[in-house]
């Protein structure tokens, strides 16, 4: 299992030696630029490594990589900040933001660099018809995000990510710059889609896009004094919801705040979100037995451009000191339903911000082309919560949440939503560990990459 990294480095490291070899910015604590380069997303989680990297190019990740060998270091890469684990982040941070490459094929296919996220693509590729399996907000960076699997709002029609990756451009542990695609090094790119940052830093990624010009979709609010009859439905309909719609439902507790409507501000509400893959007149058909469940606050869901696909999760942009749980669910009957509310709905005092529960299937759990580090292919739910970090209580109450959820609770962890060392082990099953620990013997003999320790 993991072990701290500090114990690694021996003595004062010349970082200074590291700036020489390279184009990008090197920064330690005592650097001006050093906190806005290490600044996660999450303000919650501390990030203090002994210095950071802001490469400008591949040649600066291999200096980096290299160095880090040299010197007895480990290395964790990060590109847009929104997924930090403290406990990684102690010694060498290579950040990949600035390596922003786009480039669209109209005939389906993008390049991006490893510092993109996915607004970019979507909008470079929105004049040719087409979209990537983009997140659920399009804030988010590509690489973390589709390395981890990548569980997004059309999910159940195109399934995750890592299904429509080409070819992955990575500088493994052992500081070379490699090429992985199904036919070139074909045990570093299954473990490359799932296993996020374990064998190397992502530079430049490959994906398929879908012709979705449109879709019919968005968010549908109700009040949260009406969750428990929604919920219901909902998942009754979403039992028999077909794999060209995607769906998922959130108890809200949003603030007053610019950005948030005043019929969802200061009390609890609960959004549906839903996508449409197909033609949107049986979209909105569809939909209909949702919008006749209770009284609607808000209703947002029509046929747009996918453009707007922001619009169906609603998920912040600015950063927040968030704490974060999540589990998967092998089903989610009434009595789920009821033990969720006895803690999270109405006229329960709650310090949740969100409590999501998605539903997962259809393409999701056939797969791609191609055998990915991903073993929670047969999830049934996906459950997320997040709490304000400094909320007293929030990690007992969100803690009491999971454990209330538990006999529902089976399946390996989905690696996006993992929040500690510990649970990345918890992502994985035993052929696939297997499988990961092979690669990294190959590839990160030494043990440069931070996240390998994991499965050390």
């Amino acid at each position: 299992m993991f072990a701290h990294n500090s114990a690694r480095v021996a003595g004062p490291v010349p970082f200074t030696e590291l700036s020489a070899r390279t184009q990008g910015t090197v920064a330690t604590p005592d650097d001006e630029e050093y906190d806005a380069l290490v600044s996660p997303w999450n303000l919650a989680i501390p990030v203090k490594p002994a210095a950071v990297l802001a490469a400008e190019t591949d040649r600066d990740v291999v200096e980096a990589v290299r160095f880090a060998a040299e010197h007895g270091l480990r290395v964790t890469p990060q590109a847009t900040g929104h997924g930090p684990m403290a406990d990684l982040l102690t010694e060498l941070v290579v950040t990949t933001s600035r390596l922003d490459e786009v480039v669209v094929h109209p005939e389906g296919w993008a390049r991006v660099g490893a510092g993109v996220k996915w607004l970019r693509v979507v909008e470079a590729a929105a004049p040719y018809g087409l979209a990537p399996l983009s997140g659920s907000i399009t804030d988010v960076g590509i690489v973390g995000y589709t390395t981890g699997g990548g569980l997004g709002p059309m999910a159940r029609t195109y399934g995750l990510a890592i299904d429509k990756v080409r070819a992955i451009e990575v500088v493994t542990g052992d500081g070379v710059l490699r090429r992985a695609t199904p036919t070139e090094h074909p045990d570093l790119f299954f473990a490359l889609r799932g296993g996020k940052g374990m064998l190397g830093i992502v530079t430049a990624i490959e994906i398929d896009l879908v012709h979705q010009p449109m879709f019919y979709g968005g968010s549908l609010w109700f009040d949260g004094q009406d969750a428990a009859t929604v919920i219901e439905q909902w998942r009754a309909w979403s039992d028999d919801l077909p794999e060209l719609g995607t769906t998922s439902f959130a108890l809200f507790q949003l603030p007053e705040m610019p950005g948030v409507p005043p019929q969802l501000a200061g009390r609890l509400t609960l959004s549906v979100r839903y996508v449409w893959t197909g033609d949107a007149d049986e979209g909105e058909r569809r939909f209909a037995p949702i919008r006749a469940a209770a009284p609607v606050l808000l209703d947002d869901v029509s046929h747009k451009p996918y453009t707007a696909i922001d619009s169906v999760h609603t998920d912040p942009l600015d950063p927040v000191p968030a704490h974060e749980a999540a589990a998967v669910l092998t089903g989610f009957p009434t009595e789920a339903t009821d033990a969720l509310l006895a803690l999270a709905g109405p006229g329960v005092p709650s310090p949740q911000v969100l409590v999501e529960v998605r539903q997962m299937g259809g393409a999701i759990s056939r797969g791609g082309e191609h055998p990915a580090a991903f073993a929670s292919r047969d999830v049934a739910y996906s459950l997320l919560i997040v709490g304000i970090a400094m909320i007293p209580g929030v990690q007992d109450h969100a803690a009491a949440i999971l454990e209330a959820m538990r006999p529902w609770t089976g399946g390996y962890r989905l690696p996006n939503f993992t929040f500690t060392p510990e649970e990345y082990a918890d992502a994985y099953d035993e052929v696939t560990i297997a499988r990961l620990r092979r690669a990294i013997r190959a590839y990160d003999p030494d043990g440069v990459m931070a996240i390998g320790g994991v499965l050390a």
